[in-house]
């Protein structure tokens, strides 16, 4: 049986072209990344985390689930497309088995399988295959006509902004558009000549018979499937180098998530993965508050990503970012796109200087002597009702405390770290650190989130406990140490700190404690979906009437609760927040203090 005809030839080189480069790429990725993690691999491939994560792959990198709890025609658009083409497949393997039974054929066969029928008088058709080819065919074409109607209005796909694309996802995007419907037109006119097909193609198939001339049916045969070749082995040569890298990229990248491998705040060859996983779907760009509140349309993630991944990221993209985490708990991929944003940054702007924090050697202003530690913070003692709101509670819990940094004391590190300056940061983490060891604290409380997150996630702070305040002072009053009193006619609002709510997964604690004292009114973005304050200590790049418009875009929501205060548990936030808000704005150590019994 014959299985090669001429117009295979662009899909051959397609797809092998395509193969060598994604093979070339795993190898230099998985080469460079450290031992510690190729044990991890090792270690996942032979246990139960296999299955899951395969699991995962169906779900997301097929069914597209997360996409679609986002945005369901979004969802349909690239599960047709995704699922719909690993059917026509999977089917089309099975379809080929059960005509010529369990025998070897070259790719090209299965993909090209009604030409091939027809040039080897397959006289007997099965018409349940044609049917489900047919209807998969349909479905993967319904994704194709969604994808055109979101590049040509993006609205009514339910987004405000599609992605900008480079020259490579531009051909490559061409090409996907037109291989369903050139396939489409090529079987259909095979059904014309040959006869079968199902209602789709066999369908059209028997108009066209009607209705065009023979010759010219037979005239046009072999150019349509030199035309449906040429378009897979066009997408096939552009994708590696485009958007479309994703499919291949994606699923590696779930196993090793599943195999535990992490993200470091450094550049390693785990990156790659995560960059070239991204699909530039867009997503991530109408949760953007430079986007939607500033129109900056150039530094989301999604243009982040692309620019890193062909070595042209500046720096106007690098720094001009909230790093708020909006995009990143949205995107379908679940990239971390903070850690990645953050590792550019610091291969842009490090400045290792062994002799710049010199004064930090001996240097200590702490006061007290209790096994309970409070870190204010830069911000929180910028805001010193805060402070003050904290020392009431502590003395009305009877609680001892060390207190780090009441007369002044160095930063946590964090601001630093955001910015790219990763070697200094780190003095100040060894000098913080040494500082609570010495004074042999077992709890350690802040009321800033940015404090919080380094020191949870950096410090590496073995036997001492590390809690906000709001968990600390919800402890405090399950525990009956400190009594508040309860008016229900005192109504609050709560203002989610990025830091603290989508970086450091707190969120029922803060509102737990406003409940103990009144009524909670929930704004229109709340949780996981809460506006960034926009004075976020990572962007360098924005200026102070930009962080305003911002402030107030979120002031203005918090106010149309109408409850009588707006209170949030992030110093930077509250004095943000309270340049633009018309209400009373507090801290949630502050409401606590004011209503001590």
């Amino acid at each position: 049986m014959t299985f090669f005809a001429d117009f295979c030839i662009p899909f051959i080189v397609g797809a092998t072209v395509m193969f060598i480069i994604i093979a070339a790429k795993y190898i230099s990725w998985l080469r460079d990344l450290p031992r510690s993690d190729i044990k991890l691999i090792v270690k996942g491939a032979v246990s139960p985390r296999l299955f899951t994560a395969a699991w995962e792959v169906v779900r997301e990198s097929l069914l597209h689930c997360r996409i679609f709890r986002v945005n369901p025609l979004l969802g349909y658009m690239h599960m047709s497309l995704a699922f719909g083409w690993f059917l026509l497949i999977a089917v089309g393997w099975i379809e080929t088995v059960a005509y010529l039974g369990l025998k070897w054929v070259p790719l090209q066969g299965h993909v090209f399988f009604k030409y091939f029928a027809a040039l080897n008088d397959f006289g007997t058709h099965k018409p349940t295959f044609d049917f489900v080819m047919d209807l998969l065919l349909l479905v993967v074409l319904s994704g194709v006509t969604l994808a055109w109607l979101k590049r040509l209005r993006s609205r009514a796909m339910g987004m405000k902004r599609a992605t900008k694309h480079i020259t490579f996802d531009r051909i490559a995007l061409s090409a996907l558009w037109f291989i369903f419907p050139l396939r489409l037109l090529a079987e259909s006119v095979t059904c014309a000549i040959y006869g079968g097909g199902g209602f789709l193609t066999g369908g059209i198939g028997h108009l066209l018979a009607e209705g065009i001339n023979a010759d010219i049916l037979h005239t046009i045969y072999e150019p349509l499937w030199w035309a449906y070749s040429s378009a897979l082995g066009i997408f096939f040569l552009t994708m590696p180098f485009s958007r479309y890298m994703h499919i291949f990229t994606e699923i590696p990248l779930i196993f090793l998530r599943h195999f535990h491998l992490k993200p470091e705040t450094k550049e390693k060859s785990y990156d790659n993965f995560e960059v070239e996983a991204c699909s530039r779907c867009g997503i991530c760009i109408d949760p953007c508050q430079l986007q939607a509140q500033l129109g900056i349309n150039d530094v989301q993630s999604v243009y982040f990503l692309r620019d890193r991944r062909y070595n042209m990221l500046q720096q106007k993209i690098a720094n001009n970012c909230l790093m708020c985490g909006r995009c990143e708990a949205i995107c379908p991929v679940g990239i971390n796109l903070n850690t990645l944003r953050q590792n550019s940054r610091t291969s842009m702007r490090n400045i290792p200087n062994e002799n710049r924090y010199k004064y930090l050697r001996n240097l200590d202003r702490s006061e007290g002597d209790g096994r309970v530690g409070y870190f204010a913070g830069c911000m929180t003692l910028l805001t010193p009702n805060t402070l003050t709101a904290m020392q009431q509670i502590f003395e009305a819990a009877r609680e001892d405390v060390w207190w780090a940094d009441k007369s002044g004391g160095v930063c946590c590190g964090r601001p630093l770290k955001l910015s790219g300056e990763s070697d200094s940061a780190q003095k100040m983490i060894d000098y913080n650190k040494e500082l609570f060891y010495k004074h042999r604290i077992t709890t350690l409380v802040t009321s800033c989130p940015i404090c919080l997150r380094v020191f949870r996630e950096e410090y590496k702070l073995e036997g001492i406990e590390v809690l906000h305040h709001s968990e600390y002072i919800l402890r405090l009053l399950r525990q009956g140490r400190l009594q508040v009193g309860y008016s229900a006619e005192s109504t609050f609002t709560y203002h989610d700190p990025c830091e603290l709510g989508r970086g450091s997964g707190i969120y029922d604690e803060p509102r737990a404690v406003i409940e103990n004292i009144g009524k909670l009114l929930e704004p229109a973005h709340t949780r996981k979906d809460a506006l960034c304050c926009g004075s976020s200590l990572a962007n360098t790049a924005i200026d102070d009437r930009q962080q305003l418009t911002i402030a107030r875009g979120v002031a203005e929501e918090l106010d149309a609760t109408a409850a009588q205060t707006i209170v949030t548990a992030c110093p930077l936030c509250k004095k943000a927040i309270a340049r633009g808000a018309k209400n009373t704005v507090k801290d949630l150590s502050e409401i606590v203090a004011a209503n001590i019994k």
